[in-house]
């Protein structure tokens, strides 16, 4: 018994070679489509496309309704800080003790002294 002889390279390439001519050979026999199929299969990749761009205009959409509802959303709790804080330095205002102004010392002090001459005479 003989043992297993691998095949060289010139061997390799005729049998690539054969190969090539064998799906050549194929594709020469492979009959043409029709015009009513190539019709039909245009007419599947045209609803095909419809259908992905109605797809991406939907998720689009979607993008863009999320996008205002988080500007939204922002805008309002940008609001409510604002409010807040307003309100904060409101009540900082109210709670601090008011210092009289320069008229009004003026004021006290001129009633003090009428005071006084009304109780001397």
């Amino acid at each position: 018994m003989r043992g297993f002889k691998e095949p060289g390279f010139n061997d390799r390439v005729a049998a690539a070679n054969s190969a090539k001519a064998r799906a050549l050979e194929m594709l020469k026999n492979k009959p043409k489509p029709s015009e009513a199929e190539l019709a039909e299969r245009a007419e599947r990749q045209r609803a095909k496309e419809a259908a992905q761009a109605e797809k991406r205009a939907a998720a689009e959409a979607a993008r863009e309704a999320e996008k205002d509802a988080k500007e939204e959303a922002e805008r309002e709790a940008a609001e409510a800080s604002a409010a807040a804080a307003e309100a904060a330095r409101a009540a900082a205002e109210a709670a601090r003790p008011k210092l009289p102004t320069a008229e009004e010392m003026k004021a006290a002090r001129d009633a003090r002294y009428a005071a006084r001459k009304a109780r001397k005479r």
